[in-house]
Order: structure tokens, then C-alpha cells, then sequence
């Protein structure tokens, strides 16, 4: 059983249980309620910390838990709220572009399902996959580090910063690189750098919500520009910047969330001459390079590496390989605009805390980092083939037109009736798959979230990185073809059902 699934079950039983105890009356001690419900210390541990923030419990250190006195209940009066529809609403007049502070694309993926079902909506790692113990160990030395709890420099410590510029390589050296607390604060503060409200940004259709979250937060206008197999179409971005006048693009060019794609050699240097002649920056997402598949083949650089001349801010992050709460990042950029990524970053979050940034220094120079990214290059393989698989066997209907050699996902075309398909979800049909894959008992993200504008067609987003292990996969992929039989169930048949 998980950790997380075992502790919600144990804080559920001690929270049935606690009529049987009067106020200060105490509960089992830990090593009983261990013995009792089979499960670790640090379970028994988690579950009463639950309680206590609760109010349900109070713990004593060397005394115990015992039950909390109930607090008295106070009438409240409802306050009037409705003059803050007209002040969030400020903002949008004649001399701006609207705000539209909007987190349900990004909430979509960090949302845990509800128990029993089956996640391929997932963003990260599951738990089994995260280097948990190595974690540990990193935070553990780190905490004993000289100095660990100063303040660190503002730019971020200068050995992980030379450990970043590595990465990137080509030009990039350690002055080069900010360190970030994680992709989206990065890319936040790329954005707000680089655009001022009411800008056009030129992004990738289908794209990261999450990126497209940030830019209507900051009150810029999103303008997509398609991409295929091999990446960003170039002429279509020549077109985009003489069109809208745009002086930022934002892509992903390694494993493209969501189509998987990469950018094509022939492709790269046109990307950075387009930009160039427009005047304009291209702001570089790498965000998956260290979840590269067994079977992909030398990587290609980042565009960063290749560009002397400043039209690159990258972005590179370790929280995709380790935890969804280990967010360091870092930002790399050449020329003038440096002094602005790192004054924003400044007055946003003056800089990320240093155990952290210690800690992250701690993993990536132990020998447990390149055993961890080894083995999530295998694993990423093995979940990948039983997902195509599946689905192929499950769901031949459904298009699948690229498989990526790296990253955590595939992106899958619904049937729409077009080129000989017999069965068509039709329009709002990803939605209704949605809905239903969530009965079924597996969740899915829609894929209307991943465009700036009007989608081609419907598409679903599935994760193969956040499930325990392939035999989720199988049944999950199981699960969802149940959910497309009953989306596509003709009505007259559904009424039979019903009747029977």
C-alpha cells in the first residue's frame, strides 16, 4: 500500500474511534496502534499529526496522544463579499487586457484522484519512481553543511549554478544561470521579463496549460503557432511574428508536452534565425531532458547551447526526475536581460531557500543520481510499450501518431468520423470521455486545455508515469475502453439497457 493511501486509512480509524475516548482521555500508544493496524512508525506518526491539525488530537511529546477538548461553537455572521466582484474587475478597461487568473488546467494534474481509480492525468513521478531515499540522504548531509541555513547568494549558489550551465552547455557558463524555485516560477518570471501586459506570446499548438495559465494571469494574449512531428512549423512562426508584432515565443523543443515531439536539426537554427530577425526572445521549456527514454538515442543540445547571441532564456529543472516538491530550477540567459530575470526574481522570492539548494547539490554529485536516472530510463521505456500496446489491442479507434522516446506521456486523436471512422466522438466528445473514464474508474485530461484557440480536433492527454506499475496500465487502458463503449453507445441501445 502506498504511504499516503496507508495513512489516510489509519487517520480514518483513529478518527472513528476517538467517541470512545472523553475529552483528554488518551489513545494507544504508537508502538500499540503499530502493532495493531501493521503499519510503519512514520505512518502512526503521519496519521496522528493529521488529527492534531485537525483539532481532533494533541500530542505530547514523551506522553502520548490523547483526544482534544471539543472547541465551543461560535455563531458567525456572513459578511457581505459582493463589492469584490467590482474590484477584481478593475483591471479590465479600455486601457488593458483583462486578467484571467485561471488554475483549472494546471489543478487537473496536480489534483489526486479519488481512491481506486487509476491515474493517467498525472504530472510527475509516481512515489515509486521518486528517489525517495537518496532525497532523504541529500537533505540529511545538506542540513549539515556549513552555513546551510544562511542566506544564500541571490543569484543561487555558484556550484550549482556551474552544475546547470554544464547541462545546457556551448556558451553558457555559471554567470549565465539563475537558480529558480521550480519550471513555473521560472517561466513566470521569463514571462513577466520579457512581455508587458496586453502583449502578444507566441506559443506551440497544443502547448502546456500551464504556460498559457501564466501569460492570461499577466495579461498577455497567447497567439498559437502549430506544430507537427518534427516540432514548430518555422514558416508559420515567421508568419505569427510579422503578424502580431510579437517580440516572445515560448516553446518546449524536447519532448513537447503535449505531442511528444522534437524539434528537428534542420528546424533548430531557422527557429533562433526567425526570432533573431524579429527581435524577439524564445523562451526554451527543457523541461523533461532527464526523463529520456532507454531506447532514445543521443539527445540534442538545448537551443541555448547553440546561441551565442542572447535570444535564448532557458529553462531546465530537476522536479520532473525527483519530486514534485523538489522545485529547483534554473534560468539561463546572455546579455541585458539577465539583470532583469534576476531582479524580478528578486522581488518576487528574493531567492530560493538554501538547504534546498544544498540538498540539490548534494543529489545530483552522489553516485545515487545517475543510478535513478538509469532506472527511470528503463522504466519510462517498459510503461510506455505496455501503454501503446494497450492501446492498440484496446482501442485501434483511437489515433496515436506519434510515440515519443522520452517523457511521461502520449497524446492520443479521437475519432471524429472523418477518414473511414465508423465511430465518432463528435463535438464536446473528449469531455464526455472525461467524464466517463472518471465513472470507469481512471482519470484522463482533455485536450482542449492544451490549445490557445480552437482545437483541430478532440484529443486526450494520458499519463503513464503517475500509476504504480504496467499492470495499472493494462487495467487502466481497460478501464477506458469501457468508458468510450458507453460514450459511444447509440441512444435507441442505452434505452434498451435501461428497460432491461
Amino acid at each position: 500500500m502506498q504511504e499516503r493511501s496507508s495513512v489516510g486509512e489509519l487517520a480514518n480509524h483513529l478518527r472513528q474511534e476517538l467517541n470512545r475516548y472523553s475529552p483528554g482521555g488518551k489513545l494507544p500508544s504508537s508502538r500499540a496502534l503499530v502493532e495493531r493496524f501493521r503499519v510503519s512508525p512514520v505512518t502512526v506518526s503521519r496519521a496522528l499529526a493529521q488529527l492534531a491539525a485537525e483539532g481532533l488530537v494533541v500530542t505530547r511529546p514523551g506522553a502520548g496522544a490523547f483526544r482534544a477538548t471539543p472547541r465551543p461553537v461560535t455563531a458567525t455572521v456572513a459578511g457581505d463579499t459582493s463589492w469584490q466582484e467590482v474590484a477584481l474587475s478593475a483591471d479590465g478597461t479600455a486601457d488593458f487586457v483583462p486578467r484571467t487568473v485561471d488554475a483549472s488546467a494546471v489543478l487537473a494534474t496536480l489534483a489526486v484522484p479519488p481512491p481506486g481509480v487509476i491515474e493517467f492525468n498525472g504530472g510527475y513521478l509516481h512515489p515509486s519512481l521518486q528517489p525517495e531515499r537518496a532525497l532523504a540522504a541529500a537533505l540529511s548531509r545538506a542540513g549539515r553543511r556549513p552555513g546551510a541555513w544562511g542566506r544564500p547568494p541571490m543569484e543561487g549558489l555558484p556550484e550549482l549554478r556551474e552544475w546547470f550551465a554544464r547541462g545546457i552547455g556551448g556558451t553558457v557558463t555559471a554567470a549565465d544561470v539563475l537558480v529558480s524555485a521550480g519550471g513555473q516560477t521560472a517561466l513566470t518570471t521569463a514571462l513577466r521579463a520579457l512581455a508587458p501586459p496586453g502583449a502578444p506570446v507566441l506559443v506551440e499548438s497544443p502547448t502546456y496549460p500551464g504556460m498559457l495559465a501564466i501569460a492570461r494571469a499577466a495579461g498577455l494574449r497567447p497567439v498559437p503557432v502549430p506544430v507537427d512531428a518534427d516540432g514548430v512549423k518555422p514558416p508559420l512562426l515567421a508568419d505569427a511574428f510579422r503578424a502580431t508584432g510579437a517580440r516572445v515565443f515560448v516553446c518546449q523543443p524536447l519532448f513537447q508536452n503535449p505531442t511528444g515531439a522534437v524539434l528537428a536539426p534542420a528546424r533548430r537554427p531557422e527557429i533562433l534565425r526567425i526570432a533573431r530577425d524579429a527581435g524577439a526572445f524564445v523562451i526554451e521549456d527543457d523541461f523533461v531532458r532527464r526523463l529520456v527514454h532507454e531506447d532514445a538515442g543521443p539527445l540534442p543540445r538545448p537551443l541555448a547551447a547553440d546561441d551565442p547571441d542572447g535570444v535564448v532564456v532557458h529553462v531546465g529543472s530537476l522536479t520532473k526526475a525527483t519530486s514534485p516538491s523538489f522545485r529547483v530550477s534554473a534560468l539561463a540567459a546572455h546579455g541585458p536581460v539577465l539583470e532583469r530575470l534576476r531582479a524580478i526574481q528578486v522581488v518576487d522570492t528574493f531567492f530560493v531557500p538554501r538547504p534546498l539548494q544544498e540538498a540539490a547539490l548534494e543529489l545530483v554529485g552522489s553516485p545515487a543520481w545517475p543510478r535513478h536516472l538509469r532506472a527511470i530510463s528503463t522504466e519510462l521505456k517498459t510503461r510506455r510499450d505496455t501503454m501503446t500496446t494497450a492501446l492498440r489491442l484496446e482501442l485501434p479507434s483511437l489515433s496515436l501518431p506519434h510515440i515519443p522516446s522520452g517523457g511521461y506521456h502520449l497524446w492520443l486523436r479521437l475519432p471524429d468520423g472523418n477518414g473511414g471512422t465508423s465511430q465518432a466522438f463528435g463535438s464536446g466528445g473528449e469531455q464526455s470521455l472525461t467524464t466517463a473514464a472518471l465513472r470507469a474508474g481512471v482519470s484522463i485530461t482533455p485536450g482542449r486545455p492544451y490549445f490557445s484557440a480552437e482545437p483541430p480536433a478532440a484529443h486526450v492527454r494520458l499519463s503513464f508515469a503517475a500509476v504504480a506499475g504496467t499492470g495499472e496500465i493494462v487495467e487502466g487502458v481497460r478501464r477506458l475502453r469501457a468508458a468510450c463503449e458507453e460514450v459511444l453507445q447509440p441512444p435507441a441501445k442505452t434505452a434498451r439497457h435501461l428497460a432491461l
